[in-house]
């Protein structure tokens, strides 16, 4: 399955103008990273740390706090790490919120058709 970018929007939780980036769609990724320069500059603030595994084994320690995420029409909150600079990815929790799958052979996200309860 190859990856792809999405065109995407971040602001802090209450309001604010929201920067638009392009963000790695990554499924294997829990929540979504974010630069925490950027995340610090639109006033997101870390409210914990977690202790994340990365894919070749090490473990990381990052903060994580919560911002408005929005990905075409959707506009939800959403957990968010504190990244390095340049990480822009698109974890499972962010696309779950927003009630989104992903079409590997289209390369796109598309609405979840039926949800349960």
């Amino acid at each position: 399955m190859g990856t792809f970018r999405m065109d995407i929007g971040v602001a802090r939780l209450d309001g604010g103008s929201p920067a638009a980036v392009s963000a790695l769609v990554d499924t294997g990724a829990t929540h979504s990273m974010m630069p925490a320069s950027l995340l610090r500059r639109l006033g997101v603030t870390p409210t914990r740390q977690r202790t994340f595994t990365m894919a070749d084994g090490r473990q990381e320690t990052y903060d994580i706090g919560a911002a408005m995420i929005s990905i075409d029409e959707e506009v939800m909150p959403c957990p968010v790490i504190f990244g390095r600079e340049g990480r822009y990815l698109l974890g499972a929790t962010t696309l779950e919120n927003c009630d989104l799958a992903v079409d590997p052979v289209n390369q796109r996200l598309t609405p979840v058709a039926e949800l349960t309860l």
